[in-house]
């Protein structure tokens, strides 16, 4: 599913009287939010779901794969998701 599938899903989800334009407002608002929840509080958690938290990744050697010489690769931050009980069962129950 891509966001424009996840679109029409909340559209449909919403009910007949809803346009795609509240549907695409709705889902920007929750992205919106999850991202203000990660650069304020470092992690978001939606019970049942999962939660975003930051993954911190220490400084390490690294070999260019196209040369062979060693680099050194900065520390960086990612964002990480862990699912939820409920999305995990669900993920179980999938073909």
């Amino acid at each position: 599913m891509n966001k424009g599938e996840l679109i029409e899903a909340v559209k449909a989800n919403l009910g007949a009287d809803a346009s795609k334009a509240q549907a695409e407002r709705a889902v920007e608002a929750v992205l919106e939010g999850i991202k203000a929840g990660i650069k304020k509080d470092a992690a978001v958690q939606l019970i049942g779901f999962g939660t975003f938290t930051v993954a911190k990744r220490a400084a390490r050697q690294g070999i260019n794969p196209k040369t062979g010489e060693k680099i050194k690769i900065k520390a960086s931050k990612n964002v990480k998701f862990k699912a939820g009980s409920a999305l995990k069962a669900l993920a179980a129950k999938t073909k």
